[in-house]
């Protein structure tokens, strides 16, 4: 989060687009959403796809999602321990606003 909590307070009370963007306002979480879309993942096969995150950042940017009920946290008691993550509805309602950002960056973003 770039604001304080005083500015989260001031923009996000009455501005649910502040609000949005206080929660996936950075690439990490809306890229862990994307993947997440294809159904659940495991943490290692979330590090693997979102190559550069650190373990320490997916972790956090994990947590932050389930506590705002986007994801949840499934541990199935298995040896080895097995964790996996997958979307809520509130998740998964976050479908068109990827389609719009790939749509978007198809036409006004070409690949490098």
């Amino acid at each position: 989060m770039f604001r304080t909590k005083a500015q989260q307070r001031a923009h996000c009370g009455t501005c649910p687009v502040a609000r949005v963007a206080d929660l996936v306002g950075d690439s990490w979480s809306i890229l862990i959403l994307r993947d997440l879309l294809e159904g659940p993942r495991r943490f290692g096969d979330l590090e693997e796809s979102l190559h550069g995150i650190s373990s320490r950042t997916l972790a956090k940017k994990l947590k932050s999602l389930e506590e705002h009920k986007m994801i949840t946290r499934t541990e199935h008691r298995e040896k080895p321990p097995r964790v996996e993550y997958e979307l809520t509805d509130a998740g998964h309602a976050f479908h068109s606003i990827i389609d719009a950002m790939r749509a978007f960056g198809s036409q006004y973003l070409p690949a490098a």
